[in-house]
């Protein structure tokens, strides 16, 4: 039933324990996990041009160090891995990828963040409502 899952990660504290629930299901699911992270370039929006490249880089590093992490966790368990990092608003590249790659199931993590929820609508809100396959989350609960 889950040939291919997909973790997106940003890199986060909360990202280890999410990689742990993913590459769990890929192990006994024998399946192909998917590590994406995405370069938010809705940052760019205020910054000026100058900075940009110099922030894109820093951001692009930031989402390489992530999925190597990952990478090195899912080796340990001997997962198979395809990687990916995107550059755009990450629920978009989230869906898009998933139905791009004919993902089975896309397991994320919440980040419980007030501020994100009540004003742009939280990415795993996001991906819940339009991805074109099950979503598992893990909460920041699941941390403790």
């Amino acid at each position: 039933m889950y040939e291919t899952i997909l973790f997106p990660t940003d890199g986060s504290d909360h990202a280890a324990t999410v990689a742990a629930h993913a590459i769990d299901v890929a192990a006994t699911r024998n399946a192909t996990l998917h590590v994406l992270s995405v370069v938010d370039d809705r940052a760019f929006l205020v910054l000026d041009d100058e900075r940009i490249e110099d922030v894109r880089s820093d951001l692009e590093a930031t989402a390489r160090d992530a999925i190597d992490d990952a990478m090195t966790r899912a080796a340990e368990h001997d997962v198979e891995t395809e990687t990916a990092v995107e550059t755009g608003n990450p629920a978009e590249c989230i869906v898009d990828y998933a139905a791009a790659t004919d993902i089975d199931l896309i397991v994320m993590g919440t980040s419980g963040d007030e501020y994100e929820r009540n004003v742009v609508g939280s990415v795993s809100q996001r991906v819940v409502r339009e991805a074109p396959a099950p979503v598992t989350t893990v909460g920041p609960a699941v941390d403790s």
